[in-house]
C-alpha cells in the first residue's frame, strides 16, 4: 500500500488539531471595528501603535504576509501529494487539507488588513509582489517523493511558527501590541499544524523507516525551497534574498534557526536510532550531521550579510533597509 494512503487512519485520529469553525478566531477579532460609531478613533489608535515600527520589521512582516498569501500554490501541491484531485474529498487526508487551508487562509487576510490599515507600507507594491508570486508558481522540489513533500510541510510549519513568533516579540518591544497579538495568534496556528505534520511523519518513520529517511534526505538535498523564493515586485530580481537578509539581521529567521529546525526534526523522529541499511543508512548519517554543517557556516554567513549594502524596498516606499 502507498505510504501516504496507509496513513489515512492515523490522520483521522489527529483531525482534532483543527479548530471547529465556531470556535476559531477570525481576522476581524484583531482589527478596529469599522461598524462602530467611533470607528475613526479606533483606526487612529490602531495606526498610532504602528507608528514606531522600524522599516526592518515592516519588511519582514510584508515578506511573511506575501508568503502566506501564496496559499493557493501550497494547497495545490499538498492536494497532489495526498491524491485528492477534486478538492472536496471525504477521506481523512482530504478533510485535514480542507481544514488546514481554511485556517491558513486567515493568516494572509489578517496581515494584509493590518498593513493596509496602518498606512505604513506601499500596498500597491505589496499587491504586485503577491500577484507575481502566485503567477510565478511554486516548486516543492521534493524529488517526486510524496513523503518528502509532507516532511517539507513539517519543516515549514515550524519555520513559520518561529518567524511569526519572533516578529511578534520585536513588535511588542517597538510598542505595537496589536501586531504582537496578531503574530502570536498566527504562530499558535502554525504550532498546531506543525504538530500534525510532525506526528504524521513520525508514524511514517515507524511504518517504513528506510523510505521515510530517504524522503527526508531527498527533501534536504541542497537547500530547502523556501515558499516565497519566487517573489518579485516588478523591480528587484533578488527580492527574496534581500528580504531573507533583513530577517537574518533582525534575527526573526536565521541560519541558526534553519539548523535548529533540522536538528529538532532529526531528534523528534528518532532518525539516529532507526535500524536501516544501505542507502538509507548513508542518508541517516547525512541527516544526523546536517545541522552541524549549517552551524559551522552560520557566523560566516552572518558576517557576509552584515557587510553587504542595504537594498531599497518598494514595500517601504523605496527606503534602504
Amino acid at each position: 500500500m502507498d505510504l501516504i494512503e496507509s496513513l489515512q487512519d492515523f490522520v483521522a485520529t489527529n483531525l482534532s488539531l483543527l479548530s471547529p469553525v465556531e470556535q476559531a478566531w477570525q481576522p476581524t477579532d484583531f482589527l478596529p471595528d469599522l461598524t462602530a460609531d467611533d470607528w475613526v478613533d479606533r483606526v487612529t489608535r490602531f495606526r498610532a501603535s504602528a507608528r514606531d515600527l522600524s522599516n526592518e520589521v515592516l519588511v519582514v512582516l510584508v515578506g511573511n504576509m506575501v508568503t502566506e498569501e501564496a496559499l493557493p500554490s501550497y494547497s495545490l501541491s499538498l492536494n497532489r501529494i495526498v491524491k485528492d484531485m477534486t478538492g472536496i474529498g471525504e477521506t481523512p487526508w482530504s478533510r485535514w487539507l480542507q481544514g488546514w487551508t481554511a485556517e491558513e487562509n486567515r493568516h494572509g487576510d489578517l496581515l494584509n488588513a493590518y498593513l493596509r490599515l496602518t498606512g505604513r507600507v506601499d500596498m500597491r507594491a505589496v499587491e504586485v509582489t503577491i500577484h507575481h508570486l502566485l503567477r510565478n508558481g511554486f516548486e516543492l522540489k521534493n524529488q517526486g517523493d510524496d513523503c518528502a513533500g509532507l516532511i517539507y510541510a513539517a519543516f515549514q510549519e515550524r519555520a513559520t511558527r518561529i518567524s511569526h513568533g519572533n516578529l511578534g516579540k520585536l513588535a511588542a518591544r517597538q510598542g505595537d501590541e496589536n501586531l504582537a497579538r496578531i503574530c502570536q495568534k498566527i504562530a499558535g496556528d502554525e504550532a498546531r499544524h506543525e504538530t500534525f505534520y510532525t506526528r504524521v511523519i513520525g508514524q511514517a518513520m515507524d511504518m517504513d523507516p528506510e523510505a521515510a529517511i530517504l524522503a527526508f534526505r531527498a527533501m534536504l538535498k541542497g537547500v530547502i525551497a523556501m515558499p516565497g523564493r519566487r517573489m518579485f515586485d516588478g523591480k528587484d530580481a533578488d527580492l527574496f534574498d534581500h528580504f531573507a537578509a533583513v530577517a537574518q539581521r533582525i534575527e526573526t529567521y536565521t541560519v541558526h534557526t534553519y539548523a535548529g529546525i533540522i536538528e529538532h526534526l532529526v531528534d523528534s523522529w528518532g532518525v539516529a536510532g532507526r535500524s536501516v541499511s544501505g542507502k538509507a543508512a548513508r542518508a541517516q548519517d547525512y541527516l544526523c550531521k546536517q545541522a552541524e554543517r549549517y552551524r559551522f557556516f552560520a557566523d560566516e554567513i552572518t558576517e557576509t550579510l552584515a557587510g553587504q549594502s542595504r537594498p531599497q524596498f518598494a514595500w517601504v516606499h523605496g527606503a534602504q533597509v
